[in-house]
């Protein structure tokens, strides 16, 4: 994960330098909604394209063409392709945007979401957000910096999206902690939660007891797994080979009525890509939510 950290840094610092898809979520669901959903059906498989982050964008695509999912989330942070000049998205004029957009009309897949970085300027967030909104998304995928919860909110509110609070690890995010996450979302009725179940265990943090705490406001699901507690330095391992009890987040997540996309996130790096890691997954996740 250091990789995953460093490359993360550099944008950031270089933005400091620089100066149409289902419902995601109810939020809130009372017992006769929670009672009604379905998984097979409200729940929505795809692929976090972080996961195939070594690659260019067109290739990526490529890749979740071959899982058969149609979901996918991009980053901002990927690199175009050689199509445009290997620039990454949150560089692309509006043209280029269009020509991603292109991309992903031709495998015919759904954009419920973007994960989006911005510095401590708003207008960092609000080009991010541009980009979202030519995207056609009902959400983005970021951390947003404590001190600007109450500008972040109403930039989304303004534009029709909401932001879904991600979870990094404790020394690299503030929101490690679900108490911090809880504290964001009071007041901010634009954003809502993707909760990232491996990374939450890398600080010491059952993910059930996450998922628990923060029922009702959780939009999107990061799939992720971990093979042990307290120790920010692994990496993830493939799904249901970890320390992460997925029947019984699974069950707690049914009973909260959530309904939205469960999104496949890999962070190590297998060579040549993670491909076989995510069909794996997928066959693993489908076995489960069956049992629903």
């Amino acid at each position: 994960m250091k990789t995953t950290i460093a490359f993360l840094a550099s944008f950031i610092l270089f933005f400091t330098a620089c100066n149409n898809a289902p419902s995601a979520n109810n939020n809130g669901a009372d017992s006769a909604t929670a009672t009604s959903v379905n998984p097979t059906t409200d729940w929505h498989l795809g692929v976090a394209l972080w996961t195939f982050h070594t690659v260019p964008f067109s290739q990526s695509l490529n890749l979740v063409d071959s899982t058969g999912l149609k979901y996918i989330e991009p980053n901002t942070f990927h690199k175009a392709g050689p199509e445009l000049k290997d620039s990454m998205i949150l560089q692309l004029s509006p043209a280029g945007i269009d020509t991603l957009k292109a991309m992903i009309a031709r495998h015919g897949f759904t954009v419920p979401s973007i994960y989006i970085v911005g510095d401590s300027t708003i207008a960092s967030w609000k080009k991010q957000f541009d980009i979202a909104k030519q995207l056609g998304v009902q959400f983005v995928t970021t951390e947003p910096p404590l001190h600007m919860w109450d500008s972040i909110d109403s930039l989304a509110g303004a534009y029709g999206i909401k932001v879904a609070i991600h979870e990094h690890w404790k020394g690299f995010s503030h929101y490690w902690n679900p108490d911090t996450t809880l504290m964001a979302l009071k007041g901010h009725p634009n954003f809502g939660v993707c909760a990232d179940l491996g990374h939450w265990p890398k600080s010491g943090i059952n993910p059930l007891d996450a998922i628990k705490k923060l029922s009702g406001h959780i939009i999107a699901i990061h799939l992720k797994d971990i093979a042990a507690y307290n120790n920010p330095a692994l990496v993830d391992v493939p799904v249901g080979t970890g320390v992460v009890d997925f029947p019984a987040i699974f069950q707690e997540l049914k009973k909260q009525g959530f309904q939205g996309p469960v999104y496949i996130e890999r962070d190590a790096e297998e060579q040549p890509n993670n491909l076989q890691s995510v069909k794996q997954e997928i066959q693993y996740y489908n076995g489960q939510v069956q049992k629903l």
